[in-house]
């Protein structure tokens, strides 16, 4: 069994302050017993403002506190922030880090849809990322990674049993039913578990949404290996905590093999 926790939060214009959200949701999850707690896309700043001038290495002062929260309260802590890209460009980092680990995600596919051109200042990753918490294999997207299903299939090809995918996902018609229904899909394509967190809806507390730029929706969820919905949030902030059984994983591709079965 793994205790995963979600924090489904409103990140602001100035990165401590979000990181003193990351250190409250951390606080709570640990009071929880939580093992792995995972904060959306972007937590670092919001979309919709300059991301270059906070843009930091991911050994830089941000990620820094970001561990130091993580060991504070005996957590694997996941995270977006943005760091330097070689081109001007920053990247769409994950940093994952907490009980020995110390790794990063590059967001791969980058949101350039519905208007909005993520690619004008994000740099795409190229690196898959797979860790283990306690013995699981945990692998990692980001957002707009969701609709790639050969993405989600690769990391379980690596030995992810969980796959984390935090978000900050764009509002709009039909947007709501496509989170759902793509994270659904993630996991019965990988059979993994799929725990999606996005930043919460930031007009539930009053907060600019920024013309196009993607700021979230809320909606949290976390999605069993056979594509049942374990647990979900609404569109206002929230902790959500649920334990993963692991076995689940095994009966699930005992059942139903598509990856054995993959001919392409």
């Amino acid at each position: 069994m793994m205790r995963i926790a979600l924090a489904q939060l409103v990140a602001g214009a100035d990165p401590y302050a979000n990181l003193e959200l990351v250190a409250d949701h951390a606080r709570r999850a640990a009071e929880q017993s939580a093992d792995l707690l995972v904060c959306p896309e972007a937590t670092m700043r919001c979309f919709g403002l300059p991301l270059g001038e906070i843009a930091e290495p991911s050994d830089g002062p941000w990620a820094s506190r970001l561990a130091e929260i993580a060991a504070a309260h005996g957590l694997v802590v996941a995270a977006g922030m943005f760091t330097p890209a070689d081109d001007g460009r920053v990247r769409n980092t994950l940093r994952v880090v907490g009980r020995g680990i110390d790794a990063s995600y590059d967001k791969i596919h980058l949101y350039d849809a519905y208007g909005f051109a993520e690619s004008d200042t994000v740099a795409p990753g190229e690196e898959l990322l797979v860790v283990e918490v306690d013995g699981v294999g945990v692998g990692f997207a980001v957002c707009y990674d969701v609709r790639f299903p050969a993405l989600f299939t690769a990391l379980a090809d690596r030995g992810a049993r969980l796959i984390c995918l935090p978000a900050s996902w764009g509002a709009g018609p039909t947007k709501l039913e496509q989170w759902e229904v793509l994270v659904r899909a993630r996991a019965l394509d990988s059979t993994c578990f799929v725990a999606a967190v996005d930043q919460a809806d930031p007009s539930t507390i009053g907060f600019p949404t920024r013309g196009s730029a993607p700021t979230g929706i809320g909606h949290s969820l976390v999605v069993s290996p056979g594509g049942q919905v374990v647990d979900s949030l609404g569109a206002e902030p929230g902790l959500l905590v649920n334990d993963i059984d692991v076995a689940e994983v095994d009966t699930v591709r005992r059942s139903i093999p598509v990856l054995a079965n993959r001919r392409l």
